[in-house]
C-alpha cells in the first residue's frame, strides 16, 4: 500500500470512517447471506426448532480477524505490572489513569485498588474504589499517601487537553510532581510512557527519551529495580538496563513503552 493510500486511510479515521474495515465488511457480505440461506433451511427442516430466529446482528468482518491481541504496549505493560504488584503484596495500591478493562481489572483479581482519574467511572466491583482528581492539580489528592502507586501510559496525555484536561505545556512534570507527592518514602512507583525521540505528537500525546527519564526525572528521587520495555514491533524485552547500552538510542524504539518499577528515595 502506497503512503498516500495509508495517509488517507489515517485521516479518514479520524472522522470515523475507516476504509480498511469497510472493505472487509463488504467482502464478509456474501458469506453472511449464504450463511443464513443455509441455516434458515436447515430451521425449517428442524422438528425441534428450539432456536426460533430473532433480529439480524450481522459481524461482517470477524471472520478475517485474529483471535485477539496479544502484543503491543498495553497487553503487556498491563499483565507485567499486575504480576509485579502482586509478587511485592503493598499494604495499599493507588492508580492513575491506567487502563480500567485491562490493568486495574488485572489487579482487582487478587487485590483491591483505589482509581483515581479526570474521567468519571461507573463500577459495581468490589475491589475497584474510584475518586475522581486531576494529577496535574496536586490539590484533588492532597489526602493520599501510600506505599505503592502505578500510573500507566498516561502521564504523556497530561497538558494536551485530549480528554478535557486544561492546556498546558509542563503538565506532564505537574503530574509527575504529585505522583512523588502521593508515594511515602520507600514506597513503589509503576510507571510507563511511550518511549524514542523525545517529542509531542499533538493532541495524542508525549514521546519520552529514555535518558531524559532515567537522568531528569528519577535523579534525585527514584532507583530503578526494574525496567522492561516494548518495541516497535509490539514484543516485551524484560530485565533491561534503562543506563546500558542501547539506551541512548531508546533501544531502536520510534514508538515503544518504557516500563518502570521505581522505588522512592527522596
Amino acid at each position: 500500500m502506497s503512503p498516500i493510500i495509508r495517509r488517507l486511510g489515517s485521516a479518514l479515521a479520524l472522522f470515523g470512517v475507516e476504509p480498511r474495515r469497510t472493505w472487509r465488511a463488504l467482502r464478509g457480505l456474501r458469506p453472511f447471506l449464504g450463511n443464513r440461506a443455509v441455516l434458515r433451511s436447515q430451521f425449517e427442516a428442524s422438528a425441534a426448532k428450539e432456536f426460533p430466529f430473532g433480529k439480524l446482528y450481522p459481524c461482517l468482518t470477524d471472520r478475517f480477524e485474529s483471535s485477539g491481541v496479544a502484543s503491543g504496549h498495553y497487553f503487556h505493560q498491563d499483565l507485567l505490572v499486575a504480576q509485579w504488584i502482586f509478587e511485592n503484596n503493598p499494604k495499599r495500591h493507588c492508580d492513575v489513569g491506567s487502563r480500567v478493562d485491562g490493568f486495574v481489572a488485572h489487579v482487582a483479581t487478587f487485590r483491591e485498588v483505589e482509581v483515581f482519574d479526570i474521567r468519571a467511572l461507573r463500577t459495581s466491583s468490589r475491589n475497584i474504589r474510584f475518586r475522581r482528581c486531576d494529577l496535574m492539580d496536586g490539590r484533588t489528592v492532597a489526602d493520599v499517601r501510600t506505599d505503592s502507586l502505578s500510573c500507566l501510559h498516561t502521564l504523556e496525555h497530561l497538558g494536551l487537553g485530549r480528554y478535557g484536561d486544561p492546556v498546558d505545556y509542563d503538565g506532564w512534570r505537574k503530574g509527575w510532581d504529585t505522583l512523588h507527592a502521593m508515594l511515602e518514602p520507600g514506597g513503589r512507583l509503576y510507571f510507563s510512557v511511550p518511549m524514542g525521540k523525545q517529542r509531542i505528537e499533538f493532541d495524542a500525546h508525549r514521546v519520552f527519551g529514555v535518558g531524559f527519564m532515567t537522568e531528569r526525572m528519577f535523579a534525585g528521587r527514584y532507583e530503578v529495580e526494574r525496567f522492561a520495555y516494548v518495541d516497535d514491533s509490539g514484543e516485551l524485552h524484560t530485565g533491561q538496563d534503562p543506563r546500558g547500552e542501547g539506551a541512548g538510542r531508546d533501544f531502536g524504539c520510534v514508538w515503544g513503552c518504557a516500563i518502570f518499577q521505581l522505588r522512592k528515595i527522596a
